[in-house]
């Protein structure tokens, strides 16, 4: 089994290091333009949390955390409900101060559950992924603010549709690997340091460090 444990780990360092050579602020699929139609938001949907690489590593650890758990569903979908949520903030102009830092420390947060050796409670899991829902969402809105209603549409269709594949995805790999193997936790806990130290990276380059 060790072949499929050795892939595992290559893919998170492979990730961990297309992360890290990738600007934070790479968060436009349409170059900075509003879309104008509903194939370009979905697209733009679908692009946003995969282009924005810090969401990306944010939704792994979700899919991958949520596999620890008898009830780990409710993780995903706490997070990709509250995105939503932050979402509606931004559209409707309200303030939300510090988004991109709250989505680094989101992300640091998640790694760790995963780094260590006992995974937190699912009752905490649920509410970080809540909380951070809401800040990376409010990120999300910021590159369709001022769209038509129908691109604004498609955007949320698409930026849902591949958070909850991301995290699916993420989820079943998880899964896959535990039946595998024993040593499982181990290699969960290698992506954990991997996420931890695409959410440190991250944050130190919004806190101009």
């Amino acid at each position: 089994m060790k072949p499929v444990f050795s892939r595992l780990s290559a893919a998170m360092v492979g990730l961990s290091l297309l992360l890290l050579a990738m600007p934070a602020s790479a968060h436009h699929a349409m170059g900075g333009r509003l879309p104008n139609n509903f194939f370009e938001g979905f697209l733009a949907g679908l692009a946003h949390p995969v282009i924005g690489l810090d969401h990306f590593a944010f939704v792994v650890a979700v899919g991958l955390l949520a596999s620890l758990k008898r009830q780990g569903f409710w993780v995903p979908v706490a997070f990709v409900g509250a995105a939503l949520a932050g979402t509606g903030l931004h559209l409707l102009k309200l303030d939300l101060p510090l988004a991109e830092i709250f989505v680094a420390v989101s992300v640091l947060l998640m790694g760790s559950g995963l780094a260590l050796p006992k995974s937190p409670n699912l009752g905490l899991m649920v509410t970080i992924s809540a909380i951070a829902g809401v800040f990376h969402g409010y990120a999300y809105g910021e590159s369709i603010v001022g769209a038509e209603s129908t691109a604004l549409v498609a955007y949320l269709l698409g930026f849902t549709a591949i958070q909850c594949a991301i995290a699916l995805g993420g989820f079943k790999l998880a899964g896959l690997a535990r039946h595998l193997a024993e040593q499982t936790p181990v290699s969960l806990r290698f992506a954990g340091f991997t996420i931890c130290g695409v959410g440190a990276t991250f944050l130190a380059s919004h806190l101009g460090l």
